[in-house]
């Protein structure tokens, strides 16, 4: 076997390895789905954000909702808070990268919305200060994490933990989560639709 299918070989051991461990996240996921539901149907939005890798997720994962997934249904509120290049640069410029997010999450959210900040370290202050905003304004927080959780496993209500110390299978993992709240509430509406 050459060194390449050595190394696709190991690689795709570690992935299967955290995915099949994802199972002991299952209660929080339906938790995660349950809460995105009635934050929908009670007028609320998904709001998403991170940071690089992370950010494209966040995008990714909301134009899931807003456009659609599998199904047709109608549109779902969701936004992605990385996506403004005049706000995220006037925000780090005027008052720190810190606080890009918290700014926003600020300005545009609601008590009935669920607030999900991806950070694969769980150490990401901008995410974490935005997690606590939401959490002032009594929106439900959610963080897709990895690693030990970090500090942000103490801000947000619902934690998905990653069980892995590797950024990119925890990111594999973050957006197969995503994607798996995208199918079900999808399959939610298209029924109620």
């Amino acid at each position: 076997m050459s060194e390449l299918a050595q190394d696709f070989s190991a690689s795709l051991k570690q992935h299967q390895a955290v995915f099949d461990a994802l199972d002991k996240l299952y209660p929080n996921i339906q938790t995660l789905v349950e809460q995105c539901y009635m934050a929908l149907l009670n007028g609320g939005k998904l709001i998403f954000f991170g940071n690089g890798g992370s950010a494209a997720d966040a995008q990714h994962l909301a134009a899931e909702f807003v456009v659609r997934y599998k199904r047709e249904r109608r549109a779902l509120a969701s936004i992605a808070l990385t996506t403004d290049t005049s706000i995220l640069t006037a925000g780090g410029n005027d008052y720190g990268y810190d606080q890009v997010f918290s700014r926003q999450i600020e300005a545009l959210c609601k008590p009935e919305d669920v607030v999900i900040g991806i950070t694969t370290s769980g150490k990401s202050p901008n995410i974490n200060l935005a997690l606590a905003a939401a959490n002032e304004i009594g929106a439900y927080t959610v963080s897709f994490t990895g690693r030990d959780g970090g500090l942000v496993k103490d801000i947000a209500k619902l934690n998905l933990i990653v069980p892995s110390d590797v950024t990119a299978h925890i990111q594999e993992a973050h957006i197969f989560i995503g994607h798996f709240l995208c199918d079900a509430i999808d399959k939610i509406v298209s029924q109620e639709d």
